[in-house]
């Protein structure tokens, strides 16, 4: 399962409310750190699908979400596990950086 889109419309549903611990990227189409760790994170979604679940948050369409987490740079990565935040992350990284931080607190 790739990447899915999620709004602030549908946070709550798919992230706060999933089953899976979930990997939110807050991005947008105009920052080239969130356009370079964009094709590492689609991977990681497939390599551990059904582990875990990567959405991504257009900060630009949806200031909601970011706003409610205090979200003050991008890419910012948070990682949800039981609907709370248990790590986030900001900026840019390696596909194996991301990779261990995922899996070290899954």
């Amino acid at each position: 399962m790739a990447t899915t889109a999620v709004t602030d419309a549908t946070f709550d549903a798919e992230v706060k409310q999933s089953d899976v611990p979930v990997v939110v990227d807050f991005w947008a189409e105009w920052c080239g750190p969130c356009r370079q760790i964009g094709p590492a994170l689609e991977e990681i979604a497939e390599e551990m699908n059904g582990k875990i679940k990567v959405v991504k948050v257009n900060v630009d369409e949806n200031p909601g979400s970011p706003m409610e987490l205090g979200v003050r740079g991008i890419p910012a990565l948070f990682l949800f596990k039981n609907g709370e935040v248990v790590s986030n992350k900001i900026g840019a990284a390696p596909k194996a950086a991301l990779q261990s931080w995922i899996e070290g607190e899954i």
